[in-house]
């Protein structure tokens, strides 16, 4: 059980780090194309709330292990998976609120 706790807090925590660093290097992309240093500040707000929120999310997850003590393997997979799908989709919603910030509505006339 051990092992399969320390491999699954490898794997998300390593998940976590790269889409984390995934958002600084698109908000620094987006700062050069459009010319503006509000990318970067954005970025690294939304970054450091995204990688707050999915550590969280990680520890969380990880207890749920302790319901699969009898078959750790599948207990890792499972989790591990779930922990990639809630990680991506908060990644996708970290990039949206990242754009919405950038582009922000038309005021009306």
């Amino acid at each position: 059980m051990f092992f399969a706790a320390l491999t699954y807090l490898i794997l998300a925590l390593f998940a976590l780090a790269a889409l984390s660093v995934m958002i600084l290097r698109i908000g620094a992309m987006m700062s050069e194309c459009r010319g503006t240093p509000a990318a970067r500040t954005a970025a690294v707000t939304i970054a450091t709330g995204y990688g707050a929120i999915g550590f969280g999310f990680v520890l969380i997850a990880a207890a749920g292990l302790a319901m699969f003590s009898d078959t750790p393997v599948i207990g890792l997979l499972l989790t591990s998976g779930f922990v990639a799908l809630c990680l991506g989709l908060g990644f996708s919603q970290a990039i949206t609120t990242l754009r919405a910030v950038l582009d922000p509505p038309a005021k009306a006339a």
